[in-house]
């Protein structure tokens, strides 16, 4: 099974810019997709950013235009640039990939990664 380690995360000032990497513990190539999804205190996992093993994107409406997912396939790594950070976007983050197995889907995630937006 594969492991997903995430860094980048901190602490960071609105308006101001971080960039999440997620590092697998085996080649990407045939991942069927791999993603970015938050969790705020008192709230539900949500998606931010997902891009298929054939680089197609898409994007959660609150963060589209400010934040840019990307894959290094050489690298075995996914990352996340997040520009006009927003006291909003403080949240915990983890690295999501998603397989194809037999009857469906799975998914593994990381251990998050804590982004903080304040002055």
């Amino acid at each position: 099974q594969v492991q997903l380690v995430e860094s980048g995360g901190g602490l960071v000032q609105p308006g101001g810019s971080l960039r999440l990497s997620c590092a697998a513990s085996r080649s990407i190539f045939s991942f069927y997709s791999m993603g970015w999804y938050r969790q705020a205190p008192g709230k539900q996992r949500e998606l931010v950013a997902r891009i298929t093993s054939g680089s197609i994107t898409n994007y959660a409406d609150f963060v589209k235009g400010r934040f840019t997912i990307s894959r290094d396939n050489a690298k075995n790594t996914v990352y996340l640039r997040m520009n006009s950070l927003e006291p909003e976007d403080t949240a915990v983050y983890y690295c999501n990939s998603r397989h194809v197995v037999v009857g469906g889907l799975s998914d593994t995630w990381g251990q998050g990664t804590q982004v903080t937006v304040s002055s």
